[in-house]
């Protein structure tokens, strides 16, 4: 069928079916379909609804498009986990060092930072040395030797996506759930892990901003995940304001060493010891997610996880001694500190409004082709129902890219509201899920 009929199907709100999606995709990556077209489809679809057996076969097309990792050489059950973006999400980073502490084998593919969302491989190649590219063999390898790996995605793996993703990029059609769906599920089962654990982010500093769409986005991803027999679970959080305090690759990575070290975040690690509760339950090393929320902080408390940290780091080329002892890392160019205007309590911090400031300090990317500093960001000394005092600061910010950073001052002020109430200090867990359900988080009760 000629591709402008299929565009026209699916713009009249027609159900393609997987013969259209497997024509229409293969003329894509045999040139025979432009990318004027592909937008056409893709635009169509974030106006036409489009059915589960629709975003099943543009999943599976997507997973066929590459190869696979096979992690069944590697004993034990093999859990990863995905976020779906947020403002100093570092959970990742704690994660993967608490689940190799509890036995739990840890392989995660990750990726840059996107937008205003901070990216896992940029924070991980502010350590000196640190290589994040891998083969799938060496994936297998360390995951066997240590049980723990964090790399990016090979070239060969699901490179459809890829190639849409690019475009859903510059069109404003990055939005369309089904193609969300297709392009994390696909990268996950091609990863080859046994569970899958999900962190759908929801507030103004995340992509889903309302709750109602970050549910409708977690039902459907669990869904897919058990279509292909991949368990999935995962919890819907709160993005509203940053998590932790930094903002930023190496500063985000100081603060990962600083909470496994005993010096903890709480609202950071109130969202890292949830998933890890259901990460090891999932992996068979604790009977309820309660109980693996409790191995978490165990290994945390007794400095397994940090020492899996540095385990990690040299056996993927890092520098340990700057994870060690964090001050013999260079400093930024330049810093400033942005103080309050008047006293009163913090009402609230705006995620979406800092992370874009932190990308304009340097620590994200304008267009793929930028460099990042790894030095620029942003490190609160505020959060949300703190008390403040006049001219005490609300944040600080770095960079080696700006050096004027004056005029950056009020836009960061701008992220903050301030009041004279006192505001009620909520979890940042909202809800559990999988393929069947939606409930409030409990841990008592998840995962059963």
């Amino acid at each position: 069928m000629l591709p402008q009929e299929i565009i026209r199907r699916k713009r009249d709100g027609e159900e393609l079916n997987r013969e259209d999606y497997e024509s229409f995709f293969g003329g894509f990556l045999e040139g025979s379909v432009t990318d004027e077209q592909m937008t056409a489809l893709l635009m169509a679809s974030y106006f036409s609804p489009m059915s589960m057996d629709e975003t099943l076969a543009v999943t599976e097309i997507f997973l066929r498009s590459g190869s696979r990792i096979d992690l069944s050489p590697v004993a034990g059950v093999k859990v990863d986990k995905h976020s779906t973006g947020g403002v100093g999400d570092k959970t990742s980073l704690l994660l993967v060092p608490i689940l190799a502490a509890a036995g739990v084998r840890a392989p995660m593919i990750s990726g840059r930072a996107l937008g205003h969302t901070g990216g896992t491989l940029d924070k991980l190649e502010s350590i000196p040395g640190f290589g994040v590219s891998l083969s799938p063999s060496a994936v297998v390898r360390q995951l066997g030797d240590i049980g723990m790996v964090m790399a990016g995605q090979s070239a060969d793996l699901v490179p459809l996506d890829r190639r849409i993703y690019a475009l859903r990029d510059v069109t404003a059609t990055v939005e369309i759930l089904p193609y969300i769906a297709a392009s994390i599920m696909s990268k996950k089962v091609a990863g080859g892990a046994d569970a899958l654990v999900l962190d759908i982010k929801t507030g103004r500093g995340a992509f889903m901003r309302e709750r109602a769409q970050a549910e409708e986005l977690a039902l459907l991803l669990a869904a897919v995940g058990r279509h292909f027999d991949l368990p999935t679970v995962g919890v819907i959080t709160d993005m509203n304001e940053p998590l932790g305090y930094a903002i930023g690759n190496w500063l985000e990575v100081v603060e990962v060493t600083d909470c496994l070290q005993g010096r903890e975040t709480p609202d950071l690690m109130e969202v890292t010891y949830g998933l890890a509760g259901l990460m090891i339950h999932l992996g068979r090393k604790a009977q309820s997610v309660t109980e693996g929320i409790a191995v978490a902080r165990d290994v945390v408390r007794r400095g397994l996880a940090f020492e899996k940290l540095l385990e990690l780091v040299r056996a993927q080329g890092g520098d340990t001694a700057v994870i060690e002892e964090t001050m013999r890392y260079r400093n930024a160019d330049a810093a400033i500190e942005v103080p309050a205007p008047r006293s009163g309590v913090l009402q609230s911090v705006n995620a979406r409004a800092l992370g874009l400031l932190a990308v304009e300090l340097g620590a994200g990317r304008r267009q793929s082709t930028d460099t990042v500093d790894p030095t620029a960001g942003i490190v609160l000394a505020k959060k949300s129902g703190d008390s403040v005092e006049e001219d005490e600061p609300l944040c600080r910010l770095y960079s080696s890219r700006e050096h004027d950073l004056v005029h950056f001052r009020e836009r960061a002020l701008r992220a903050f509201t301030m009041g004279d109430g006192e505001i009620p200090r909520t979890g940042k867990i909202f809800s559990y899920f999988d393929a069947d359900t939606i409930v409030p988080w409990s841990a008592e009760h998840s995962a059963s």
